[in-house]
């Protein structure tokens, strides 16, 4: 394992022993979401003063007017991005359910940073359209490589939430060739990572509600929220599955990332995870959930220097 960044101090959580996290073998769970309601938050919950910063739900970024944005067609789907900066390539994929301006604020942190930075909306997602084809990790991965060439950019370093992280991992797995490094930031690599309990969270039940509100104001057909999030919790209650001789396969540089508090993924199942990745370097980020670029954004910026500069 890589030793810890220069400017954070990690709280590393110890080995896991082997025989909880067989991935192959584990049982598919999902969060178990119901589209037409979700999980519908407490009046005011999701700003209360009093709360610590791990339980809440700080607001989504704009993109601003730092961003040039475009689309590009892909396997049947209208794909929104956004660019800005100059430098080495940073391509930034957000979680399930929610765009690309999740990721705003941090994305212009990079920019000023001196990097070339990419915003996508999943298929599906956002400003970007569905298609036709199912949803998934492999098919969103591709889109990803689509949008690399659309703006004729060889290789990028990938900075992955979530979803997005998984969908980094896949190009470590698929698309080496065509990424530098991957910060996986609340991955899983099988759907038993996934907290069935999820939906008891008030951050999370937040951010439901926010993802269907947002849905509703960017997407090309605000009217199919449920059907969208529908094809969303399918895909986490059936991918991806990957088991510790794939993962063993990866060698690009990867650093496996969470917040102490992660409402939806177990952390024994990152921590597993990392010693599974050839190198891998793991980092808990006190005090944040899976939300921490909201939380703690001073936090992640400085996790995401120290990653794209290269440390460890």
């Amino acid at each position: 394992m890589f030793s810890p960044p220069s400017r954070l101090s990690p709280r590393m959580p110890p080995r896991p022993k082997s025989r909880l996290f067989r991935f192959a073998a584990t049982v598919v769970v999902g969060l178990h979401l119901a589209p037409a309601g979700l999980f519908a938050a407490p009046p005011d919950a999701c700003d209360e003063p009093s709360a610590p910063r791990w339980r809440t739900l700080p607001p989504t970024p704009d993109l601003g007017p730092t961003f040039r944005t475009g689309h590009l067609g892909n396997r049947g789907a209208v794909l929104f991005y956004a660019e800005a900066g100059t430098g080495e390539p940073v391509l930034m994929l957000h979680g399930g359910m929610a765009n690309a301006n999740f990721l705003a604020a941090q994305a212009r942190n990079l920019v000023a940073d001196g990097y070339r930075v990419i915003l996508l909306d999943s298929r599906g997602h956002g400003r970007s359209t569905a298609g036709t084809e199912r949803l998934g990790y492999d098919l969103m991965m591709e889109d990803a490589v689509a949008v690399l060439d659309h703006l004729r950019i060889d290789k990028a370093a990938i900075i992955g939430w979530s979803d997005g992280a998984i969908v980094g991992l896949n190009l470590a797995l698929n698309h080496a060739d065509r990424i530098s490094r991957v910060f996986a930031f609340g991955a899983n690599v099988d759907p038993g990572g996934n907290d069935p309990n999820a939906g008891q969270s008030t951050v999370v039940r937040c951010f439901f509600d926010r993802a269907r509100s947002e849905y509703q104001r960017l997407s090309p057909t605000p009217g199919k929220f449920n059907t969208f999030a529908a094809s969303v919790q399918a895909m986490w209650g059936r991918e991806p599955h990957w088991d510790a001789g794939r993962l063993a396969t990866i060698h690009t540089p990867v650093w496996i990332v969470d917040g102490d508090h992660d409402e939806m993924i177990h952390q024994e199942h990152t921590v597993a995870m990392s010693h599974m990745i050839p190198g891998a370097y793991l980092l808990i980020l006190p005090d944040s959930s899976h939300f921490a670029f909201l939380q703690a954004p001073s936090l992640f910026h400085a996790a995401l220097q120290d990653f794209l500069s290269g440390r460890p």
